[in-house]
């Protein structure tokens, strides 16, 4: 059971929507801002370029469940996931019809589950094909596949030397479907010289073409990531993976100037996670007292404390000790010592009225004040991908709805 927030601890709505029952701490995920970013997504694509929401990692933090049934209801043709586990789980939440693509390895023993739940697998070694289309004889339900070329970020990927003869094998497989041909960017969100990721771009063409030329064309031609979708329409092809802009991230501060220099600088995206926590206890704490493990931070005053149930077992990264905030009724509230497994201290010594029990934002809007992903991961010295993905799965989702336009986020 839920109640609202506003009535329960006397705040307004944009704070916290939602008060879920005995939770310490919870994200809210806001499914407008969700749709309104897919079809921002959308927009930028020509007719028949398919959307593919990346919802991999637990839809980077947001929960795949909530989001994954948004994102087809606005459109997306496909859903892509980091591993088998994701995809079965997708499957079950979405049901069947929906397209669900593995963008990660999937193991020889999970074959004949992915092939009866119908998911399409991302290969690149000649060895998986007999043991798959063996798999798809014994599921009796065909496999589509999609084989990952090596343009230069030598991850994941077959050499473009061997890649006709691969496609060959899985062309002869029985049971098998040749799907699609993708390629990932190595630097063309973490740079504005996109020399690198344009020669990327002609490795794949040329990979595209040699399989034409060998009569296997695959249905769908994939390169873009979110940077990509939003720069560069020439990487589009049949299918454009979205992922972090979906949640309403631009990929890099680099990747929002490429935009600005390019007249995209309109491009709305609206942030779909909140993260808020209740305060444990309320304490007052005499000048020249230390705070925490380590003994890392005395004070210089008087001084309140609240005691916040989170730490880095939840997810706040414990590098962010004695550097960030978090906002406390409007104000920023510092985080006092060291962030501990599951409990945090910030000075609330100006902030008047605080009990146990009453809200506080880690990431989100408390009155004028916003913190954004992004101010963690620069407290922390990371990316804000890090901060989304690793909220822990223990800290409750809660589904919001807040139809509110003009919602982007402060400009980096």
């Amino acid at each position: 059971m839920e109640r609202e927030t506003k009535e329960a601890v006397g705040i307004g709505a944009a704070d916290a929507a939602v008060l879920p029952e005995r939770a310490t701490s919870w994200l809210e995920i806001d499914l407008d801002a969700f749709a309104h970013n897919v079809r921002t997504f959308r927009g930028l694509l020509a007719p028949g370029c398919r959307l593919a929401a990346v919802v991999k990692s637990n839809a980077y933090g947001h929960g795949a469940g909530l989001v994954a049934p948004v994102a087809l209801a606005e459109g997306a043709g496909l859903l892509a996931v980091g591993n088998l586990d994701e995809a079965l789980s997708l499957r079950a939440t979405v049901g069947p019809g929906a397209e669900i693509l593995v963008l990660g390895w999937v193991p020889p023993d999970g074959f004949e589950d992915a092939a009866r739940a119908d998911v399409e697998l991302t290969i690149y070694d000649p060895q998986v094909v007999a043991p798959l289309a063996a798999a798809s004889r014994r599921a009796r339900r065909p496999v589509r596949v999609h084989l990952k070329v090596e343009t230069g970020t030598h991850r994941q990927g077959v050499d473009a030397a061997r890649l006709a003869q691969l496609a060959a094998a899985v062309h002869a497989a029985d049971g098998l479907e040749l799907r699609g041909l993708s390629t990932h960017f190595a630097d063309i969100e973490d740079t504005t010289d996109h020399g690198y990721a344009m020669r990327q771009l002609e490795l794949f063409r040329q990979a595209a073409r040699a399989l034409e030329q060998a009569g296997l064309r695959p249905a769908l031609r994939h390169a873009a990531c979110s940077a990509a979708t939003l720069l560069f329409p020439e990487t589009h092809f049949d299918v454009a993976r979205a992922g972090i802009g979906l949640y309403g991230f631009w990929p890099s501060r680099e990747t929002r100037v490429s935009a600005r220099e390019r007249g995209l600088d309109r491009i709305a995206l609206r942030p779909v996670m909140s993260w808020r926590a209740r305060i444990a206890q309320v304490k007052q704490v005499p000048a020249g007292a230390y705070v925490g493990y380590g003994r890392t931070y005395r004070t210089t005053r008087l001084s309140r404390i609240a005691v916040l149930p989170v730490g880095y077992y939840e997810g706040l990264d414990r590098s962010v000790s004695g550097r960030g905030h978090v906002l406390v009724r409007g104000r920023r509230a510092a985080i006092l010592g060291r962030v501990c497994m599951n409990m945090t201290m910030v000075d609330v010594t100006d902030v008047p009225d605080l009990a146990a029990g009453d809200p506080v934002t880690l990431v989100g809007r408390s009155g004028d004040e916003v913190l954004r992903a992004e101010d963690l991961a620069d407290w922390a010295g990371t990316i804000h991908y890090e901060i989304v993905s690793r909220v822990h799965p223990s800290v409750p989702r809660v589904p919001v709805r807040r139809d509110e336009p003009g919602g982007d986020a402060p400009a980096p």
